[in-house]
């Protein structure tokens, strides 16, 4: 595998994802960031926080999955939300949740939330983006 997650001694421990990763492979891969969209393009989990970010990661997946990879291979995640509080954190831990049981996967990489008033549809309530890298 191309990448190797860790929690340094230090830094906070968390069990859902690491605080570094590092990268031996040769092909890295970027992929957009991903929305509540199904492959017709059909909204997913209007108003519904955790639905729409299960969707964004399925979605990765899905992209991960064309160019031979897998979450096993993303070195780092993106995630922006729409009017972020801190009280919506179990919505969002939900939604990777299913997603990470879904896709087999435990741990994520990782990954950097940042707050935003609003993404390019009205209805959208948060957005994924990745950075994998394969051998």
């Amino acid at each position: 595998m191309a990448i190797t997650l860790v929690n340094p001694a230090g830094l906070p421990q968390t069990d859902i994802y690491r605080q570094v990763s590092v990268a031996t492979g040769s092909r890295l891969v970027f992929i957009a960031g991903q929305v509540a969209r199904d492959a017709d393009g059909n909204h997913v989990g209007e108003g519904d926080l955790a639905a729409q970010v299960e969707q964004c990661f399925l979605n990765l997946g899905t992209a991960l999955a064309e160019v031979g990879a897998t979450f096993a291979d993303v070195a780092k995640l993106t995630v922006y939300l729409v009017d972020w509080t801190p009280d919506k954190m179990p919505l969002l831990a939900e939604g990777a949740g299913r997603t990470a049981a879904k896709l087999g996967f435990t741990v994520f990489p990782p990954l950097t939330g940042i707050g935003v008033p609003a993404l390019a549809e009205p209805d959208l309530l948060v957005e994924v983006e990745a950075t994998a890298v394969i051998d």
